[in-house]
């Protein structure tokens, strides 16, 4: 998760497409270049250890755009696929 946080902030699409599911990735990825990711809190994590095939975070992440502050707040799916973690997808939440 915080991989994928740091390719948001630093613009990586190729990482961020590289480490999504196949069944659920986009053809590709549009990133806001206004956009400026601040910061990130885990809240919680299920399973995900190198005992387990699925886990989830839960997590807050602070942005600001076009002067504005706001945070997306998350509980992304994962699942192994060729031996990695990769990311399933997500239920946004308030």
């Amino acid at each position: 998760m915080r991989s994928r946080y740091s390719a948001f902030a630093a613009q990586d699409a190729t990482y961020l497409l590289r480490t999504w599911h196949p069944d659920t990735r986009p053809a590709a990825l549009d990133l806001d270049a206004g956009t400026r990711w601040t910061g990130l809190e885990i809240l919680a994590a299920t399973d995900g250890s190198a005992f387990h095939t699925t886990g989830t975070v839960t997590f807050r992440a602070h942005y600001a755009h076009q002067g504005e502050t706001g945070e997306l707040h998350e509980q992304s799916r994962f699942v192994r696929h060729g031996g990695a973690w990769v990311y399933l997808d997500a239920v946004f939440t308030n």
